[in-house]
């Protein structure tokens, strides 16, 4: 029903779809992600965003992109659950904000920027929610060093007070 209902909705635009362990995976041209996400919150009725998050292909052999954001979909009264997913390429690591959809967003894309440099365009509060401000790397992209690039030298040391 899902994939029926997306089909019918958006003719003209081609999803890859899969499935595994009964759990439907769709993939979505970034350009058309927000029109999607709204129309699975409004007329499917996936009411929650469980998750979202993202996956850095540089390494991953006969990758043709190089970042996919997923995003973890439920609907809370009969339990199913969709995941959609994009890809972006650098330099252009923006796609527009689900916060206006699912206030749960919030965080959840805030993250997604502290750890892979992704740009939710429209966000009502979009600062690093991590890392300190100042932060310029990001740790979770493969190219990042595993030891660092030095730059927690200059992290805030925080003690407890004794009492």
């Amino acid at each position: 029903m899902v994939e029926s209902a997306i089909a019918e909705k958006f003719a003209t635009t081609k999803f890859a779809w899969s499935e595994f362990r009964d759990q439907k995976r769709v993939v979505v041209p970034a350009e058309r992600l927000w029109d999607l996400l709204k129309f699975c919150c409004t007329e499917l009725k996936f009411n929650q965003l469980t998750d979202l998050t993202a996956v850095d292909h540089l390494e991953t052999p006969d990758a043709t992109d190089r970042f996919e954001v997923v995003y973890f979909l439920l609907e809370v009264e009969s339990g199913k659950r969709l995941q959609i997913s994009t890809f972006i390429n650098e330099p252009d690591l923006v796609l527009p904000t689900a916060t206006n959809i699912w206030s749960g967003a919030d965080w959840l894309e805030r993250e997604c920027y502290d750890m892979f440099g992704v740009v939710f365009k429209g966000h009502p509060n979009f600062k690093r929610l991590l890392l300190p401000q100042e932060f310029a790397s990001f740790p979770l992209r493969k190219d990042y060093p595993q030891q660092g690039r030095g730059e927690r030298h200059n992290f805030p040391v925080i003690t407890r007070a004794e009492g």
